[in-house]
């Protein structure tokens, strides 16, 4: 049986991989990609896919936010189930200019959320982030019933999202779910991201910024893993249901640094502790046993094996973020 899915934000780090891996699991899923190609978009992240899968995806730029296209996207492709990406996501930017994270973050879910109301969609993904949950203490964990409590502008963003979508499945039934990830890695990253600037810069032998005192923590996971559980949630997923997606490794942001430059045999001279990000949560990290025990899932990805790949595929693409940080 054929499946018709609208990704919006496809040209991001998880929008991108989560294609890919739909695209080579499914020879019976099409995907049209609609994406504003912001800054961090990147149309060299889905070449190999434009080429291999042309019968089978379709780009289209606009934004989420343009309701008429919206709408002529999912009748003309006879869409089936939307899964939103499209999101301004970096903290740092949201600190200093909020405005455009209210715009895409709120509006753009609500627009959505309007042309879902009368399209007749099967499913509509809301991706959000575990950022919405606020801090941490040194012990305990996220879960699903974890009050929302967000302390920067980006996190507000997203859990005015999620309030939104939990609001029009109440108000309306719409068929809507909510999944909420820790922190991911992998290919195709954007530069400003921790790990992938930290990579990079490592291997041009220029300073590590690291926040504070570097003992920050965050519960990473794999970007496929993340595409993995994302799948199960589009399969089967309990509608008006949120799904926590984390993978169990918390490390600090130090330790992480230390790993990658001694993979590439670099000196810890390199790091450089910066002025501390404003509002600067302590610790995030997920419990994940709904997902695992509703539908199944659990990572596979084992984290040094992975970031250590990650490291490798830097290295080896260094073409593509080369040209995005303007070498």
């Amino acid at each position: 049986m054929k499946v018709n899915m609208l990704i919006t934000g496809g040209y991001g780090f998880i929008g991108s991989n989560f294609i890919r891996y739909e695209l080579e699991k499914y020879g019976s899923v099409n995907i049209v990609n609609l994406d504003k190609l912001t800054y961090a978009g990147n149309l060299e992240s889905l070449l190999d896919v434009q080429d291999k899968y042309k019968n089978r995806y379709t780009f289209i730029k606009g934004d989420i936010l343009d309701a008429e296209l919206v709408k002529r996207i999912i009748a003309e492709n006879r869409i089936d189930i939307i899964v939103n990406f499209a999101a301004e996501s970096h903290v740092d930017r949201s600190i200093v200019d909020s405005a455009e994270f209210m715009r895409t973050n709120i509006l753009g879910v609500q627009t959505l959320l309007e042309v879902v109301k009368q399209a007749g969609i099967k499913r509509f993904i809301q991706i959000s982030t575990d950022e919405v949950y606020g801090d941490l203490p040194d012990n305990g964990y996220f879960t699903e019933e974890t009050p929302i409590a967000p302390h920067s502008p980006y996190a507000a963003s997203k859990a005015s999202a999620d309030m939104l979508v939990a609001a029009y499945y109440h108000t309306y039934r719409l068929p809507v779910i909510i999944t909420r990830c820790s922190n991911n890695y992998g290919p195709y990253q954007f530069p400003e991201k921790f790990i992938p600037l930290i990579i990079i810069n490592a291997l041009q032998s220029k300073t590590l910024p690291i926040y504070g005192d570097g003992t920050n923590v965050r519960d990473w996971i794999h970007v496929i893993d993340h595409s993995r559980a994302i799948d199960l949630v589009v399969q089967r997923g309990e509608i008006g249901e949120i799904y926590n997606i984390g993978a169990n490794n918390e490390r600090t942001n130090i330790d992480i640094a230390k790993f990658v430059l001694k993979r590439l045999g670099k000196t810890e001279t390199l790091i450089k502790f910066v002025k501390d990000r404003l509002g600067h949560d302590r610790r995030y990290a997920i419990n994940a046993d709904k997902i695992k025990s509703q539908l199944g899932w659990k990572p596979v990805c084992d984290f040094q094996n992975s970031l250590q790949e990650t490291i490798s595929w830097y290295i080896d693409n260094r073409a593509w973020w080369k040209r995005i940080i303007g070498l």
